[in-house]
């Protein structure tokens, strides 16, 4: 093998190795908090206080999620933010693909071109700044609970997610529409049973990152919903950072029991997730 071969694999061999080394240490932002949380969750009080994180439970306790189970009154809090989360995951998915596919099939005329700028602006627009005009429009007309906090949460996945279809969009071809409308489908009819089942990788992924930005979401619902019986929990584990905030242990079991959905759903869609933004950057 000729010696500027064998020094330009010599070259590629100490790249790849730099970049494993560098992506192994950005795992251990990752692995790191993950360790101490299940290790925190499973001690006793007392262990949980002893200054030692990183060491195993000894014995194992499950005292910590029998705590948080009552003092969030998990079940319920649980309900309200899967229904938050499954209202705005159905919401964002179907009214971004509706918009999205009205979009892309009318690009040549300039008030969809503009609706689709409009709605690439609003993603600038975060919720704080626009935090005290919601909360009072939402109590004006009766929204000040969970529903009204799902309506948000669409409006504000909305931007984001028909840029992401609106792309993928414009991967599939217009002649399957064409066909379709041959054969008498109409425009309805070619949307529902041509086109929505083909973004099904792309509403995967527009699903995850809804579920996600609804699921852990503190400020919305915190501002919005104006029964505290109703609350997320985001907001009602805000308490183990004053009240309970030597109860390391049930802190952290607390925190694990709410993230253990998204977790799942996550373990669940992210073979679609990563289909869906490769297809959709084709184009």
């Amino acid at each position: 093998m000729p010696a500027a071969s064998r020094r330009r694999m010599s070259r590629a061999q100490r790249g790849r190795w730099t970049l494993t080394i560098v992506l192994a240490l950005c795992s251990l932002t990752v692995v790191v908090p993950l360790y101490v949380t299940l290790s925190m969750a499973f001690k006793t009080t007392t262990q949980a206080v002893d200054g030692n994180a990183f060491s195993l439970p000894g014995p194992w306790s499950l005292d910590g999620f029998a705590q948080a189970w009552t003092l969030t009154n998990f079940p319920r809090s649980f309900a309200v933010s899967v229904g938050i989360a499954a209202l705005s995951v159905a919401g964002t998915i179907i009214l971004s693909a509706l918009a999205a596919f009205a979009i892309s099939r009318n690009w040549d005329r300039r008030l969809f071109r503009w609706s689709f700028f409009y709605l690439l602006a609003a993603m600038f627009l975060p919720f704080p700044v626009v935090a005290l005009s919601q909360v009072s429009l939402s109590g004006v007309v009766h929204l000040d609970n969970p529903v009204g906090v799902a309506i948000l949460h669409i409006m504000f996945q909305l931007s984001f997610s028909v840029m992401l279809f609106t792309a993928f969009l414009r991967s599939i071809p217009t002649e399957l529409e064409e066909s379709a409308r041959i054969d008498g489908a109409s425009t309805g009819q070619v949307f529902w049973r041509l086109i929505f089942p083909l973004l099904a990788p792309m509403s995967a992924t527009v699903g995850i990152f809804a579920f996600l930005a609804s699921w852990n979401d503190y400020m919305m619902p915190a501002l919005i919903i104006s029964n505290p019986a109703m609350q997320t929990l985001p907001v009602l584990q805000q308490m183990f950072q004053t009240q309970f905030s030597n109860n390391y242990n049930v802190s952290f079991a607390s925190y694990l029991m709410a993230m253990a959905p998204s977790i799942v759903v996550y373990l669940f869609a992210q073979r679609w997730v990563m289909s869906g933004l490769t297809q959709g950057a084709i184009k």
